[in-house]
């Protein structure tokens, strides 16, 4: 039987304000070739400086990766020559990665799986090549951007695993906000390694997958590659270790190049940048200004007696949370889940706000939290004054007085509404004598109408059936 073996490489650019080793802004998105340094630009003679803030970016991302950190460290130089590396060679950690041995923990049909992280090494970024009809054109803006590459062991055992994997690696770095990690737009890349192996043999040869711009095509890719190395190995043809692409039109990998020797990158340390010790205050330091991670906040809400299908939709969404987590002390934590994860952002999609747009404020939306809770308003009356404070804000009192809209929740007025009605429609009583079941919904239609829709109606359905039955 034949075993698929994963492992990923990815690659996430940090949201640092500047570059990693020179002065220039980190903005790879403005005007081709406005942040530039001559450092970018591959100069001689000129200098590296490290930017503090990317390495404390790599202790926070080692950190929520579980990852060992490195207490000596230095950077190396990765020599190759292509157009988009102007120097000639790259700065990275070949031999000192800044966190090593992590992992991260996935869950598929309720059972945890550790995918074990073999390094996290800083790095500067190459610039952008834009390939025309006639010519390659460079931005150097995209020039000394600082990466952190991840490298997962061969740990992944199928897609669906490779996807979860992805999908809980860009959630952690979403949430420690070092990044955007939006892998469609590029700031995080993904290169998959895929090989088939007989059971209890060594590992088969492994063919590497580039050029995947989705994290439900890195799932497509190593399903497609799977399909194709069997096919291959049932008709005795042999693998070779190659660079394959993936092609999203026609959803399959295509190669690019063979590698019949390895890459001769010749690293050596990095004359111009000191040795740098990484302290256990400096550790400390950064420890207690990461933020509160994606599994932690499951299990809190999972305490507030949140259901697990909310939680995961609030999660998932970095600014739904945020704004949960803003909102959630001041109210009931349930209800306001239960509203977030369906009218408010059903409200939303459908006018195309997003959570900095919308006028709900703590006010408001508590007093609103606090009518549905007290049966002040029913869920239907709900439904017609939610979207008008998501669009218009305002005060929640001073805009259910202008709509006149009240939930009469007093028994005594209920109860002479429902005798006015009874008294108004015997042949419905007749009906429900005879035991037919369209009477009372007709009754409650007609009791909901007469009150316009202002009455309680849980209040009104029990009291309708303790009147009817004591006819």
């Amino acid at each position: 039987m034949l075993v698929p073996t994963v492992g990923i490489e990815i690659h996430v650019e940090l949201k640092s304000k500047g570059k990693v080793f020179s002065k220039g802004k980190n903005e790879f998105n403005t005007h081709p070739n406005t942040n530039v340094t001559v450092l970018d630009l591959g100069y001689p003679g000129t200098l590296p400086q490290l930017n503090k803030e990317v390495v404390n970016m790599g202790i926070a991302a080692s950190l929520a990766f579980h990852a060992e950190i490195a207490r000596e460290m230095h950077f190396d130089r990765k020599n190759y020559f292509y157009p988009d590396l102007p120097k000639g060679y790259q700065i990275t950690q070949q031999k000192t990665p800044i966190g090593s041995n992590g992992y991260i923990e996935i869950e598929q049909n309720e059972i945890k799986k550790q995918i074990r992280i073999e390094r996290l090494h800083i790095e500067e970024d190459t610039c952008k090549s834009i390939h025309t009809e006639h010519a390659t054109l460079l931005n150097f803006n995209r020039a000394g951007v600082p990466l952190i590459e991840i490298v997962s062991r061969p740990d992944i055992a199928s897609a669906e695993e490779a996807v979860l994997y992805v999908e809980k690696l860009r959630e952690t770095l979403l949430y420690l906000g070092i990044s955007d990690v939006k892998i469609e737009e590029g700031s995080m890349r993904c290169d998959v390694n895929v090989s088939l192996h007989e059971e209890g043999a060594p590992l088969g040869t492994k063919v590497e997958i580039k050029n995947i711009g989705s994290i439900s095509n890195v799932g497509v890719a190593i399903n497609y590659e799977i399909k194709r190395q069997t096919e291959m190995l049932e008709n005795n043809v042999k693998i070779v270790e190659e660079t394959r692409r993936f092609d999203d039109k026609t959803m399959t990998t295509i190669a690019m190049r063979t590698k019949e020797t390895g890459n001769d990158y010749r690293y050596f340390p990095e004359p111009d940048l000191p040795y740098i010790h990484v302290s256990e205050e400096w550790i400390k330091e950064v420890e207690s200004k990461m933020p509160i991670m994606p599994e932690v906040l499951r299990v809190e809400y999972q305490n507030l007696g949140i259901n697990e299908k909310n939680i995961n939709a609030i999660v998932a969404n970095k600014k739904m949370c945020d704004f949960y987590e803003a909102m959630k002390e001041h109210m009931n934590p349930v209800v306001l889940s239960n509203l977030l994860t369906g009218d408010i952002i059903g409200t939303m999609k459908k006018n195309d706000l997003e959570f900095e747009q919308i006028k709900l404020n703590k006010s408001n939306l508590k007093d609103f939290v606090e009518a549905l809770e007290k049966n002040e308003i029913s869920s239907k009356q709900g439904k017609e004054i939610l979207p008008i404070l998501i669009m218009e804000g305002g005060d929640y009192a001073t805009l259910t007085d202008k709509l006149g809209i009240k939930q009469i929740s007093d028994k005594d007025s209920l109860l002479e509404l429902i005798s006015k009605v009874i008294n108004e429609n015997p042949e419905s009583i007749d009906d429900f004598k005879a035991g037919k079941d369209r009477a009372i919904k007709y009754l409650m239609g007609q009791i909901m109408k007469a009150s316009k829709g202002q009455a309680n109606p849980a209040l009104v359905s029990k009291l309708l059936m303790e009147v009817l039955e004591n006819l």
